[in-house]
């Protein structure tokens, strides 16, 4: 079978769906993804076809911009609404157009991220199935509320609720600008309502979040979609790094941008105290060079290889590198800016594997100081190590892959 891949948004968003493409290759399919042309690097080391999507992620991402304002104003959904429809709106003529064209002769199209509703929409005109494939828990449920919204803030009798209001929050943002693409493109009428019927694969892993059991049969668990790093060696120096001592401490931000670089900086040095750590620049445009020596900075490198042989990761929480911290088996210190971040900074310190979250906005030396000392106990360890343990056992892909072919022969 042939399938289509199409999502938008940061390295997170499109690295798990590369792997899925290449899992589906990998089990006899043709698969392609289209994503922002920033965030193809992995479907191109892993031998995935790709084809860009119009927009610069990592342009929208500067300081000024409506994301910035979602990084800078931490847990407010309103802001990350704004974000997220600002470069979706922009841009969903030109998806439309873009997954039409990709889109023929496929037998389904896998749809993600920021252009979810772009992909409905594509499948509908082909008159091919839709798969929503997604990294962040949206489907309704009263055991936890909507992930973009503060954890503990919510009253348990309105999580169910709080999905609906984020959902239908996030789809009026959207909706015009996906009906004028549906009109344009794909001559199809205005939708009024959101999409709720399809099947949707989650690539998040049970042992973080078990399968609520209201959720409809549609919904699925699958477990994390990552795989080894293909063909991959680290630098010199940073072997020479790793052996010259005890198991560094690892510091990235990921994609985040639009925060204080400076008092960032400063913060984490002062908290790692002397100790040996691994940074991470990632979109952040912090200036490596003023870090001190017990600090070695690092490129891109996959996190499978890198978190085993870290003490502990201190991170901004993104699902994928939530996902691969607990399974490398060590402990996070949480450090989340805006989003779902928190919900799954949230989630770790649930299961034990880290001290509560330290917001990016608000971050001290001695709030990230505590957070560490939290990370670095015994109790904390023999956790991280069982959680651990338990993911290793997943096998997200290959769910994922059952899940989809079960689909299409229905």
């Amino acid at each position: 079978m042939k399938f289509l891949v199409v999502t938008y948004g940061t390295e997170g968003d499109a690295r798990p769906l590369a792997a899925l493409c290449r899992a589906l290759m990998d089990a006899g399919h043709e698969s392609m993804l289209l994503a922002d042309s920033a965030t193809l690097g992995s479907a191109g080391a892993m031998g995935v076809p790709a084809v860009a999507l119009a927009g610069d992620i990592r342009g929208t991402l500067r300081s000024g911009d409506a994301i910035s304002a979602a990084v800078a104003g931490g847990r407010r959904v309103t802001h990350t609404v704004k974000a997220l429809s600002r470069i979706a709106n922009t841009n969903a003529g030109a998806w439309m157009r873009t997954v039409v064209d990709n889109g023929r002769g496929c037998d389904a199209i896998i749809v993600s991220g920021l252009a979810a509703f772009i992909g409905l929409s594509a499948a509908e005109h082909l008159g091919v199935k839709a798969i929503g494939a997604g990294l962040i828990p949206i489907t309704p449920t009263a055991a936890f509320p909507s992930p973009f919204l503060p954890p503990g803030i919510v009253p348990r009798f309105l999580h169910r609720a709080s999905h609906h209001l984020v959902n239908t929050m996030l789809w009026r943002s959207f909706r015009d600008a996906t009906n004028a693409a549906r009109a344009a493109v794909g001559e199809l009428p205005p939708r009024r309502d959101l999409w709720t019927r399809h099947p949707m694969l989650y690539g998040v892993s049970p042992s973080l979040l078990p399968r609520p059991s209201d959720w409809p049969a549609n919904a699925l668990v699958c477990g994390q979609w990552t795989l080894p790093p293909p063909r991959w060696s680290p630098s010199p120096q940073l072997l020479d790094f790793l052996a010259a001592g005890e198991p560094p401490l690892y510091v990235g931000f990921g994609s985040m941008l639009g925060f204080d670089r400076d008092a960032i900086v400063r913060a984490v040095i002062d908290a790692v105290d002397g100790r040996r750590a691994v940074f991470h620049e990632g979109w952040s445009g912090i200036d490596v060079a003023r870090l001190p020596a017990n600090f070695l900075a690092i490129g891109d490198t996959p996190h499978s290889w890198l978190f085993p042989r870290m003490s502990l990761v201190i991170h901004h929480c993104g699902s994928g590198t939530t996902h691969s911290a607990a399974r490398a088996g060590v402990p996070s210190v949480p450090v989340p800016f805006a989003g779902d971040q928190f919900f799954w900074a949230d989630r770790l310190t649930r299961i034990g594997v880290a001290p509560p979250a330290v917001p990016g906005r608000a971050l001290s030396a001695a709030r990230l100081a505590r957070g560490i000392a939290f990370a670095e106990s015994a109790g904390t360890r023999q956790r991280a190590k069982a959680v651990g343990e338990s993911m290793a056992a997943e096998d997200g892909l290959g769910a994922a892959v059952t899940a989809i072919e079960t689909i299409m022969a229905t």
